[in-house]
């Protein structure tokens, strides 16, 4: 009778351990999830603070690269402030890419675009397609040009009210054409190529090489050369030794831009119509952080240096 006693009472002694300890791993579960949720909204709290501090920087950034006076290696476009929250700023022309609406509705280019994705390593047939239905897009009639794509194509699709039939409003409404699709993902940077609101034809002051060599159809080596007279002796463009071109019929050394970059003379015409010198659309980049978080605001404006117009502003949230 004892021992039974003894083995039922040590059996209840083990099954009241095993529940206090059971028991102290849910209450040690329970801090510990409490103590993830506590830092979890430290962590959103945190975020959004430097998210606005952020953000404010950026603003900041962009006053100052708005002023006509500051110059594109003025050191003031860069800085930080007491409470650790920086900016920096970046001043770029939009004419160093290629106007869609220009080429398209104005000089009827479609050729310029076909080359620059074949450029990118898009199939010929395809890269016309693309380029057919870009302009279909923003043409004002229903006729369809021989590889484009017009209401009755995008219905099939399961698209209705397309194409809009009038030029493109910003860079984004080109991925709604027919065979975008391809471009973007045989060049995911293909924004960067493009733009709406430069003057019209492509600036030799401010073009890389590798557009200007696509524009007008010369060698990558001719168009360096151009390239390297617009920066000057510092290699750097932006600075005091710069000499950029006032047109595309005189200057350095007594060569114009198409001398310069050997286009043979019966081409010149159409050439001309893809470039063009001292556009006054200027892009302001400004990227604020604090702490871990980065904000980007853009704001593009028309004669930045005169009576400016604000063009078009975005804001990005930047990984």
């Amino acid at each position: 009778m004892r021992t039974t006693a003894k083995k039922q009472y040590s059996k209840h002694r083990g099954i009241a351990l095993l529940v206090a300890l059971w028991l102290i791993a849910v209450i040690s579960f329970a801090c510990l999830t409490v103590v993830m949720l506590l830092n979890f909204d430290l962590d959103i709290a945190d975020s959004k603070i430097n998210g606005f501090r952020a953000r404010q920087a950026a603003e900041m950034g962009i006053a100052v690269g708005a002023n006509p006076v500051v110059k594109r290696d003025d050191p003031i476009l860069q800085a930080s402030g007491e409470d650790g929250a920086s900016f920096n700023v970046q001043l770029r022309s939009e004419g160093e890419r290629f106007n869609i609406n220009h080429l398209l509705l104005v000089s009827n280019d479609k050729n310029l675009i076909k080359e620059i994705f074949i450029h990118w390593g898009i199939d010929e047939d395809a890269a016309q397609g693309v380029a057919d239905a870009l302009k279909d897009w923003v043409d004002s009639n229903d006729e369809t040009e021989l590889n484009g794509a017009e209401k009755e194509d995008y219905e099939k699709m399961g698209r209705i009210n397309q194409p809009f039939n009038r030029p493109f409003y910003s860079i984004d409404e080109m991925r709604l054409a027919r065979g975008m699709e391809l471009i973007e993902q045989v060049k995911p940077d293909w924004r960067d190529w493009f733009t709406v609101w430069s003057a019209g034809g492509l600036d030799v002051n401010e073009a890389d090489s590798e557009k200007i060599s696509i524009a007008a159809e010369c060698n990558i080596e001719d168009a360096d050369a151009l390239v390297e007279v617009v920066r000057g002796a510092d290699g750097v463009r932006g600075t005091e030794d710069d000499a950029p071109f006032k047109s595309l019929g005189g200057g350095q050394g007594g060569q114009s831009v198409l001398d310069l970059l050997r286009v043979p003379e019966f081409y010149a015409p159409i050439v001309n119509q893809r470039l063009a010198v001292n556009d006054t659309t200027t892009r302001i980049e400004s990227i604020g952080t604090a702490g871990e978080t980065r904000r980007k605001i853009i704001l593009v404006v028309r004669n930045r240096t005169g009576r400016p117009a604000i063009l078009q502003k975005t804001e990005e949230i930047i990984p």
